[in-house]
């Protein structure tokens, strides 16, 4: 997969720290669901939480994962500059995948020196009907019901965890294979589920 294109330098860091769930996350998520809605009006389409925070009972990285939809993201006129007035970083974009394009909110996430006053916050924005979004609430929904794969996912980040990364992306690459075979007991079947690009679903983690 070809490398997205950042538009402000990567955070390095070899460390992942791992929070046992806080019932604060869904309140901060709360809070910045509304402000994206006054921001972007009409222009949204569909806004969820997403990733680890949005599951009770697992440890996560304290970062609020949102899954925003709009009509066309590579529009970028529609929608960057609102998000941009209500605190966010255009982080980068990657047309090559399904349009994706991520903000941040509270940087640097990974440093003493970050904002006190913000959560943490990736905006991952998609055009509305991706079945990237749907596969990504589907894992999101498995989790918060299936306790045996609660439990693994989370042994699996506790375990990886451990080791020193180069970025936490790093980190997140290296559940891949485990968040495949979850995602096939959440689509009900013993195969890993395909993309329509014969990748396995959700094609890339993203989150805690």
């Amino acid at each position: 997969m070809s490398e997205p294109e950042y538009l402000v330098p990567r955070e390095s860091s070899p460390t992942v720290s791992l929070s046992e769930h806080d019932e604060a996350w869904a309140r901060q998520y709360a809070t910045e669901e509304l402000l994206i809605r006054d921001a972007l009006g009409a222009t949204l389409r569909t806004i969820d939480h997403a990733g680890s925070t949005a599951v009770p009972e697992l440890v996560a990285k304290p970062v609020i994962d949102i899954l925003l939809t709009v009509d066309d993201p590579a529009d970028e006129s529609a929608y960057v500059q609102p998000l941009q007035s209500a605190g966010y970083t255009f982080h980068h974009r990657e047309p090559h995948w399904h349009e994706h394009r991520l903000f941040k909110k509270g940087m640097p996430h990974f440093s003493s020196d970050r904002p006190s006053d913000q959560p943490r916050v990736n905006l991952h924005v998609f055009p509305d009907g991706c079945n990237e979004v749907r596969r990504m609430l589907v894992f999101r929904d498995w989790l918060r019901t299936n306790a045996d794969d609660r439990r693994l996912y989370a042994e699996t980040k506790e375990r990886l965890a451990r080791r020193q990364w180069e970025r936490v992306q790093d980190y997140a690459d290296a559940k891949t294979d485990v968040v495949a075979e979850i995602m096939a007991r959440a689509l009900g079947t013993s195969d890993q589920a395909s993309n329509g690009e014969g990748s396995p679903a959700p094609t890339r983690t993203t989150s805690g």
